[in-house]
């Protein structure tokens, strides 16, 4: 694809109006992020429910096929994002793939309210599509309100990343309400179709917000030199939409398959990023060494740490005591546990991270300490599976309120560096394209936890056996990684040749 020429120098800064210590247009973009996660989140609760309910007529045997699944549509979420941030980079820049994906994306969660399992995952791919468009360039403009060595970048991030989590706290709360309230839902059988529907309505929101308030950007993220008609912006539009047959195809293929084209596509993209850090002289192919080094720890903890929408929806409804004195916890609730922890501890660790100073742990050292909370979630299960269960074949329920507030000290150690590492480690000219590829590593551990979450359940359905045996298995995997991480952690920190 031709592109029009982009400077090898970073786009210059306007001088914004500062809010709360940080750029005026970082809480547009909070506020663009909360409600698209709030679409995202108000649905991931319900997915592989809804799969089992509807298409299997509620048999255990459902489960693993609804994992895979849901595993294939989270990792075509975020491969998605490498050919949207190629969009931005090259093409009609960031403000327009936002404003683009956020259309199509609203059409995909109307699209899965309908009852019919073409038409739902015609509707997945629909949603696939417009978000690769979405996901990594609105990421990608918050690293561009920020000169590279501003001290408050990190801070930033974690504040965005705050934004995110906000939507996905509010999100499970309100659509797992309306399901067993509305529409003739029920505790035991929620009406899965006002999920969609709000979460829907929820991405529409997100679309008037960032249409209304881009103007506070000013030039950032406006179209390359040269590209600034529209016509480019409706060839974009009509080749997402022509792409969705593909996605839908890809959705239906065998979990393994999608795991070797995702590996290959990793691989073509590290070829790239090298070839233009090699490009760019000595120490920024050592900055992109460094940050593919990242990606590769980044597919694990994503493996295990995504059974939130899988496997441990299936541990809370079948395995969880969820009776609190006469009154069910609804199984949608869990999912709000890591954003309120997220929203508790995410001001911490944005002070912390400036408090500490030259304290403050290099980049692989957070990611290190990240690997190790998830395993430690996965240790707690262990116990509970083994030494908590009841008569009645339940662990308490306090046991995965603190695994998902475990894993999201883990999460914060990692995710929102992660996208702070890339805005500062990416060739200059690929930045959008080193997000696609955060969120590449982050799709083939989203794969990976489909199949590993469809092990976890068996042939016919989760059982306190089969989750303690899949449980430990990434306890090990877990702690190993980190610790082999904070072992090499010098060796990285040479190759990013002072990036902090």
């Amino acid at each position: 694809m031709s592109g029009a020429a982009i400077s090898t120098t970073p786009e210059p800064i306007p001088e914004f109006k500062q809010v709360l210590g940080h750029p005026r247009p970082l809480w547009m973009l909070f506020m663009t992020e909360f409600w698209e996660r709030f679409a995202f989140y108000g649905i991931r609760w319900a997915l592989v429910l809804y799969i089992v309910a509807q298409f299997y007529d509620g048999s255990g045997a459902g489960e693993a096929p609804a994992n895979r699944l849901y595993g294939a549509y989270l990792a075509l979420i975020y491969a998605a994002s490498l050919f949207g941030g190629y969009v931005a980079d090259r093409l009609i820049g960031p403000q327009r793939s936002i404003l683009i994906g956020a259309v199509i994306m609203s059409a995909g969660l109307f699209m899965i309210a309908i009852p019919n399992e073409q038409v739902f995952r015609i509707g997945l791919a629909t949603i696939i599509a417009g978000n690769g468009l979405f996901k990594p360039n609105i990421s990608t403009m918050v690293g561009k309100l920020y000169p590279l060595e501003d001290p408050r970048r990190d801070s930033g991030f974690t504040i965005f990343y705050m934004g995110i989590n906000a939507g996905a706290f509010v999100a499970p709360l309100l659509t797992g309400w309306l399901a067993e309230h509305t529409f003739g839902g029920s505790p035991d059988m929620p009406a899965y179709k006002v999920v969609f529907l709000t979460s829907g309505v929820g991405m529409l929101v997100s679309l008037v917000w960032f249409w209304f308030g881009r103007r506070q950007l000013g030039g950032v993220g406006r179209p390359p030199e040269g590209a600034e008609g529209r016509t480019r912006s409706l060839w974009v539009a009509v080749g997402t939409i022509a792409a969705v047959p593909l996605v839908y195809f890809l959705l239906t293929i065998d979990a393994g398959v999608l795991a070797w084209i995702l590996g290959l596509l990793f691989v073509a993209l590290c070829v790239l990023i090298l070839t233009e850090g090699v490009r760019e002289g000595a120490v920024q192919r050592d900055r992109a060494l460094a940050m593919l080094i990242i990606f590769a720890f980044n597919v694990l903890f994503w493996m295990f740490f995504e059974q939130a929408g899988s496997s441990f929806n299936f541990l809370a409804q079948n395995i969880v005591d969820r009776d609190l004195s006469g009154w069910i916890f609804p199984v949608g609730w869990f999912q709000s546990v890591n954003p309120i922890a997220i929203l508790a501890l995410g001001p911490v660790f944005a002070w912390l991270w400036v408090r500490m100073g030259k304290a403050n742990p290099s980049i692989p050292r957070k990611f290190g300490l990240g690997l190790i909370f998830n395993g430690l979630a996965f240790l707690l299960l262990m116990f509970a599976l083994s030494s908590l269960v009841d008569d009645a074949g339940k662990i308490p329920f306090w046991t995965l309120v603190a695994v998902y507030v475990i894993q999201t000290v883990g999460e914060l150690c990692l995710s929102p560096i992660g996208l702070s590492m890339v805005t500062k480690l990416a060739p200059v000219k690929l930045v959008g394209f080193g997000m696609g590829g955060w969120f590449l590593s982050t799709a083939i551990g989203n794969n990976l936890s489909g199949i590993f979450a469809s092990h976890v359940s068996g042939e016919g359905g989760m059982t306190v056996a089969s989750a303690h045996a899949g449980y430990t298995f990434g306890f090990w995997i877990l702690i190993g990684l980190g610790a082999l991480l904070f072992l090499i952690a010098p060796l990285i920190n040479r190759l990013m040749h002072g990036v902090k």
